[in-house]
């Protein structure tokens, strides 16, 4: 979650560039993106190199290269390799930076990965940088240099901060998932280098940053032999979106996170060009709600199972479609999808529970992605089987996420997360947990007998106190002795006033 502090700078920056003439936001974002993205590549290679040189070998796949860097032969651009590089180029006078960058470092910067099809050089192809000032150029860079950036995906943080300003005015109505509720979701999963991982909504690749950031921490030593590190960093991440600021954003955070090649596509993942089926050991997602889509164009296996034009219906569809029979999935729903009383809804909830393997229905408060939406949500967890296989249904009610519900979302001590993980990886504790407790089981046949109702409010117990109250005689002379005594001190005031 962005700091206080880290969102003035981040607004000092957005409102440099927006005054600056710049008036798109998602423009703006992009711009900073790829500031960013210039910063962070350098202060990558002085880490690489500081600790070669500790260890005293040499450092191989370097960005920057020693010597000159030709960047056209036609015409002919060449500039010194150090003259790329953040920590020489923002010590230039205004003028000479921003022709730096115009003219050899932007260029440079959509060129690596070149000659290779990978998803960063896929959608970096038709950047262009817009920064249009000298002057404004120099107050962005202070800012991103006021910045601490170190051992923290501070792209993710400034994105999910920024898309709040970019919903707010109204060019897309997309909203970024709370990194806490996305790592909680990783935590559950525990993806690992035998997964093969999808996100078909993918944003700003969230999900899948969060999941190689466990594997990295949890697989230190597989990642050693090269066989299963050329899998991290080309074939174990997929992803799908049809917003290519998203997809450019993601693929960015990816690379900078050592997934040199992820399978990150342009693609409706809900139309019948995704003929992707069975793919999958693992998806998580926070698909889109609310929304439609011509049906059409959707894949006629999805309404095979839900006949709606409702997304987040469709979604839930598609992940059972993309799965392998033993895939594992961890998806956010509004609550409607718990609950609704249409066909398709009815029908999915058939499809997890009947088809499927569901293993836990996780409700969340309605604040969780506030500033951006107040939605109520849940995260269904469940695993492919196409033969059945759910028998008790694992519910909590998760009811703070360590941050307060409101707009402001500070940071509070109460956090169920903690909470949910422990009792998730050792549910068969909790079989005699009572229907008054936050987590409990369901069994399948009592789910069957509601219709496939799945919000915990059909199926926890509220406990009622009993409160006694006085008497209506005790209440009236109590009242009467309080009138005694207001007009006793009445009198004593006023013969305090002499009145």
């Amino acid at each position: 979650m962005i700091t206080g502090e880290m969102k003035n700078k981040v607004d000092s920056i957005w409102d440099t560039i927006w005054t600056g003439g710049i008036t798109s936001p998602i423009t703006v974002l992009e711009q900073i993106t790829y500031l960013m993205f210039m910063k962070l590549l350098d202060d990558n290679q002085l880490k690489a190199e500081a600790n070669a040189n500790l260890l005293g070998v040499p450092l191989k796949n370097k960005v920057f290269q020693d010597g000159m860097c030709m960047i056209s032969e036609n015409p002919r651009v060449e500039t010194e390799y150090k003259n790329l590089r953040w920590n020489v180029f923002h010590n230039f006078e205004p003028g000479e930076m921003l022709t730096n960058i115009q003219t050899y470092v932007f260029p440079f910067i959509k060129t690596i990965g070149e000659g290779k099809d990978t998803a960063f050089s896929r959608y970096m192809k038709d950047t262009v940088f817009l920064i249009p000032t000298a002057k404004v150029l120099a107050k962005v860079v202070d800012g991103i240099d006021a910045m601490d950036m170190n051992n923290k995906d501070i792209m993710g943080d400034v994105y999910e901060y920024l898309l709040g300003k970019i919903a707010a005015a109204g060019e897309n109505g997309q909203f970024r998932t709370p990194r806490h509720i996305i790592n909680m979701m990783v935590e559950l999963m525990q993806p690992t280098l035998k997964d093969s991982i999808l996100d078909p909504a993918m944003g700003s690749a969230g999900f899948l940053l969060s999941s190689a950031a466990y594997i990295s921490e949890h697989q230190k030593k597989e990642l050693m032999k090269t066989e299963n590190m050329r899998y991290f960093k080309s074939g174990l991440f997929s992803g799908f979106d049809t917003d290519q600021s998203m997809l450019r954003i993601g693929a960015m955070n990816m690379m900078l996170h050592g997934v040199e090649d992820p399978h990150i596509t342009y693609q409706d993942s809900l139309s019948g060009e995704n003929t992707e089926r069975d793919q999958y050991s693992l998806i998580m997602a926070n698909p889109p709600f609310t929304g439609s889509v011509f049906q059409e164009e959707i894949s006629k296996d999805l309404l095979g199972l839900c006949k709606t034009r409702k997304t987040e219906l469709l979604f839930v569809a598609l992940f059972t479609k993309m799965l392998k029979v033993g895939g594992r999935c961890a998806c956010i729903v509004p609550d409607g999808v718990l609950f609704g009383s249409s066909k398709a809804h009815k029908a999915i909830r058939h499809e997890l529970v009947e088809n499927q393997q569901l293993q836990a229905v996780i409700s969340m408060p309605s604040g969780v992605f506030k500033p951006y939406a107040g939605v109520s949500t849940a995260i269904l967890v469940f695993t492919k089987t196409n033969a059945g296989g759910t028998e008790n249904v694992w519910f909590y009610d998760m009811k703070a996420d360590g941050y307060s519900l409101d707009d402001k979302r500070s940071e509070i001590k109460e956090n169920d997360i903690p909470d949910i993980i422990a009792r998730f990886h050792n549910r068969e504790a909790e079989a005699d947990r009572e229907r008054t407790e936050q987590s409990f089981f369901v069994p399948k046949q009592e789910i069957v007998d509601n219709g496939y109702d799945l919000s915990i409010n059909k199926y926890k117990k509220v406990e009622y106190e009993t409160v006694e109250y006085p008497s209506t005689i005790e209440i009236m002379t109590n009242l009467r002795e309080l009138e005694l005594q207001i007009g006793q001190t009445m009198d004593e005031l006023e013969k305090l006033l002499g009145l």
